[in-house]
């Protein structure tokens, strides 16, 4: 491997690492919004839980919605970043746990979830955008919606 391609490799991964933290931090952060879709997601993404598949930016709005209606705060943090590269492609693989809220006044009465991840990205011209999303649960605790 030449040095401009390990540094395009760095590069590379360094670039999905950020995605996937923007992605765990607007779930917090700007979740009372959906203007921040694109900075994370292509507009066809396909996104698998536990409670069901979300496709595309109409997808995305109605994920969000259901956390924003169930929950009132929520805490995720993802870790262990493994990033398998492709050309334009990657494969971006992470733990998940996640804290949700559903009434400030109340916080220990949480739901709490723990996973794995597995993302696929592809380069745009607006840079690495993740355009699937499967996400493992492992355990919870807590009280799950609908219970």
């Amino acid at each position: 491997m030449s040095t401009d391609d390990l540094v395009g490799a760095l590069r590379d991964r360094a670039e999905l690492t950020a995605l996937a933290d923007r992605y765990v931090t607007h779930l917090d952060r700007d979740r009372h919004r959906d203007d921040w879709f694109g900075e994370v997601f292509t507009d066809d993404v396909h996104l698998t839980f536990p409670m069901g598949e979300y496709k595309g930016t109409a997808g995305l709005t109605e994920f969000q919605e259901l956390a924003r209606t169930t929950f009132e705060r929520t805490h995720h943090t993802a870790t262990n970043y493994t990033i398998d590269l492709d050309g334009d492609r990657a494969t971006i693989h992470a733990h998940l746990t996640a804290v949700h809220v559903r009434q400030a006044a109340a916080p220990a009465e949480h739901f709490t979830i723990g996973g794995h991840y597995e993302a696929g990205a592809v380069r745009t011209a607006d840079g690495w955008r993740i355009q699937r999303f499967v996400f493992d649960l492992v355990w919870h605790a807590g009280r799950a919606p609908g219970h």
